[in-house]
């Protein structure tokens, strides 16, 4: 059976594309998140990117493009979970929605803009990513 990353590649037309993910906990991404980004605080996940520009196809970046590594926190997906009352897979499967499509350079820290185009590119993504898990465990 495909991960969910390969599904999300798969989806966004470039089933060889390849992202490192690392599920790990508080006091390590909080480590991370301070080193790499100045924030002294845990966070549910955090995106390097190994692209020098957004991508709006992936295509465009060859058959097996390295898009760069994830790092998800599995304590806050626990928390989140259980805020949103959802399955933690389905947690996961949001974050790394969420994760992949920083990693191709959409934003929203800044808010307007940005940020409902990639909220627009969630929804669409993680409505095919459960389609197609629904279609992969019948």
């Amino acid at each position: 059976m495909k991960t969910s990353g390969q599904i999300i590649c798969d989806v966004l037309g470039c089933p060889k594309a390849e992202l490192s993910l690392l599920i790990t906990d508080d006091q390590e991404i909080h480590e991370l998140n301070k080193q790499w980004r100045g924030k002294d605080k845990p966070t549910d996940i955090l995106s390097f990117s190994q692209l020098t520009a957004r991508v709006k196809d992936l295509q465009e970046l060859g058959p097996a493009p390295l898009l760069g590594d994830i790092v998800i926190s599995y304590d806050m997906v626990k928390r989140q979970a259980t805020f949103y009352r959802c399955s933690l897979d389905e947690e996961i499967d949001r974050l790394l929605v969420h994760g992949v499509l920083h990693l191709l350079g959409h934003d929203h820290v800044n808010g307007g803009h940005q940020a409902r185009i990639m909220k627009d590119a969630e929804k669409t993504l993680i409505r095919k990513l459960r389609r197609t898990h629904k279609l992969l465990c019948k």
